[in-house]
Parts: structure tokens; sequence; C-alpha cells
């Protein structure tokens, strides 16, 4: 994908939807933070699902140390993985207050040493709680930046860099939500919804005949 096709993908993505949204529920960036963690190998709705309870009685990293770990687990037991997110949303929390005053820091490398959080949580957090200018890669961007060529590579920190790389400045704010919406919704893993796609003639996939 040229440099104008790149602009031109991303202009397109930006009038379809020019604020774009994490589709997690959350009521602070701690909220959000925790939202990010269970939401790994989980869908959105799922979590969503989950935490609604849960963020009507814990909205701070205090009361979920006080709420428990037992009481955790049956808030998110419908989510996959519950027991070791349970156990790193408890740790995690435990540091938040006793090193960070009950704050989470804006700093993505500080984020990545708490229990459960890995790069894609902490990109997702800086950037959609701080405004940070960074790509959270999950499988939708990672199949999107390869499958329509705005930035193919082998590994999940390849095609970061090459997002970050590539994105016109204007549009690197936003990047990684038009991207995973596009996955989510139009650029499907099985059958890419071609007939719909704004950008179907600016990406690299040889295939766009593809039946609904």
């Amino acid at each position: 994908m040229t440099e104008a096709q790149t602009t031109e993908f991303y202009r397109r993505l930006s009038a379809a939807a020019p604020e774009p949204e994490t589709e997690l529920a959350y009521v602070n960036t701690y909220t959000l933070l925790v939202a990010v963690v269970l939401s790994a190998q989980a869908t959105d709705v799922g979590v969503n699902k989950a935490t609604r309870r849960l963020f009507e009685r814990v909205t701070t990293p205090a009361q979920m140390v006080a709420l428990g770990e037992a009481a955790l687990k049956d808030h998110i037991k419908t989510i996959g993985l519950f027991n070791t997110k349970a156990k790193n949303v408890i740790a995690l929390s435990e540091i938040l207050v006793r090193d960070f005053g009950g704050e989470v820091p804006s700093d993505r490398a500080v984020l990545e040493t708490l229990p459960g959080v890995g790069r894609k949580t902490a990109n997702v957090v800086v950037n959609v709680a701080f405004g940070q200018e960074t790509c959270a890669v999950d499988t939708h961007v990672f199949r999107v930046a390869n499958r329509t060529g705005l930035a193919p590579g082998k590994t999940v920190l390849a095609v970061e860099e090459g997002i970050m790389a590539r994105t016109p400045a204007p549009y690197r704010r936003h990047a990684h939500h038009w991207l995973i919406l596009h996955g989510r919704y139009i650029c499907v893993a099985r059958r890419p919804r071609c007939f719909v796609c704004p950008v179907a003639e600016l990406c690299d996939f040889a295939d766009k005949s593809l039946p609904n």
C-alpha cells in the first residue's frame, strides 16, 4: 500500500467513525485497565456482561482489594481464564494501592510491570485513558494490517511498529480503533465483507469477490 493509499485508507475509515471508542464498558481509568486485562482471549461483549455489576460496586484498586479474589472470581466466572485473571487483577490492584497511590500510571513501560498487563493492554490504556498515540495489535488489527498490505509483519510487534511508522500523524491517535472495528465487522477472518468495504480498492487482498 502506497503512502497516498494509506492516507486515503484512513480518511475513509475516519469518515465512517470520526471519534471511535473502545467497545469495553468502563467507569474510569482503573476500571478500563481491569476490563482490558479481562478481555484477553475473550470478547468485549462477554467482558461487559461480567463487569456490569462488578463496576457498580468496585471502581478503585482499594475497593477491588477489599472485594477479594474469591468474590471477584464469582463476578467474572463466565470469562475465559477467570482464575488467573482474578489473581492478576487483585495483585495489580494491591501494587497500585501500595506504590502508586491508587492511580493508574500513564507510562506504558511501567504498566507492563503489573501482573497480567502486556504490551497490548498497556497500549490500550495509555491510548484510551491518556490520549497517547499507540497501536494495540489484537487479532483483528494483525489480520487487517497483513491482509490489506497496510503494515505486513510476521509478529505483533512488527505490525505495531509498521502501523505507527506508516500512519499519517492526523490518524495515529485513533488508528487502532479504526483497524479493530474494521476487522471486527467488515474485514472478518473467514469471509471478508469486501462487497461493503469502503477501502476495498485500496487493499492488497486478492479475492474481493467472496459472496455474502
